[in-house]
């Protein structure tokens, strides 16, 4: 047991050495609050739903541009639109490959995606595809009548809700705005009113509770065994295939709709090309 203890001990002051090693390199890094070793600055964040609370406290003190160590990883904190700016815009090719967290990479296939996807020739290109075939002006413009007559919608909802002094949930009404332009865009059915469409909502809802979960591996390089313990790495392998099951029966609900109305055949042909 002494031995055992002996050993747990020699391998954390080892850890810890190597991650001072790590950050005393000649980096000039902006100033930020002084963390523990090991686990640097993840004590003082809070939990997911104060995080934003906890970040604007510390930049009133350590300014806009923000430095943490979250465990082994050094990350940068952008708190206002200035610094945003220089970092999205500016000097967007530098931070654009950064790294990204373990339910970033399950969601987007190992950074597949247009979203998580360094910058190289394969982002490019889909980039390219995405500008000509869905953020066209003839494509925005095609979904124009949907998207007012929806917004017209939420806005009569929140015009009842004043007259009757009900209290209003903006948060909802916004997302399920959202989520409806969605399913009437992609399927052809409101949000509320589809089957798909709620299942659409519970999948959107698990997408983000699985973004903001901890993933141990994120912040210590080293365990990933304890995801797989935790029972995270299996949790997030079951959620993938919930969404390959909808995006399947999703895409033979929609091949059906185009097979009855012709006249949206013309437009979602690109949809399957890629």
């Amino acid at each position: 047991m002494v031995i055992l203890i002996f050993l747990l001990v020699l391998s954390l002051f080892f850890l810890s050495l190597l991650q001072k090693l790590r950050l005393d390199r000649n980096i000039r890094l902006p100033p930020g609050p002084r963390g523990l070793p090991l686990i640097g600055n993840l004590l003082q964040l809070g939990d997911s739903t104060s995080l934003h609370r906890c970040l604007w406290q510390l930049s009133q003190k350590y300014g806009p541009l923000m430095s943490l160590q979250l465990g082994f990883r050094p990350t940068l904190v952008v708190s206002s639109a200035k610094m945003a700016k220089e970092v999205m815009k500016t000097q967007d090719l530098i931070f654009s490959s950064r790294h990204t967290l373990v339910s970033q990479r399950k969601m987007s296939y190992d950074n597949l995606g247009l979203a998580f996807a360094p910058s190289n020739d394969s982002w490019r290109e889909m980039r390219n595809f995405f500008v000509i075939h869905l953020f066209s002006s003839s494509s925005v413009q095609q979904f124009r009548p949907i998207r007012e007559k929806e917004v017209s919608r939420m806005i009569e909802n929140i015009s009842k809700s004043s007259v009757s002094s009900k209290p209003i949930n903006l948060s909802l009404l916004i997302m399920t705005l959202t989520n409806t332009l969605i399913c009437r865009v992609a399927f052809g059915k409101r949000f509320e009113e589809s089957i798909v469409g709620n299942r659409f909502g519970r999948l959107l809802d698990e997408t983000e509770a699985m973004l903001v979960g901890f993933f141990w591996s994120d912040y210590f390089p080293f365990m990933g065994w304890v995801d797989r313990f935790t029972g995270c790495t299996i949790d997030s392998k079951r959620f993938l295939k919930k969404w390959m099951r909808f995006t399947k029966s999703s895409l033979m609900i929609t091949l059906i709709q185009i097979d009855q109305d012709q006249s949206r055949r013309t437009h979602l042909t690109f949809f399957f090309k890629f």
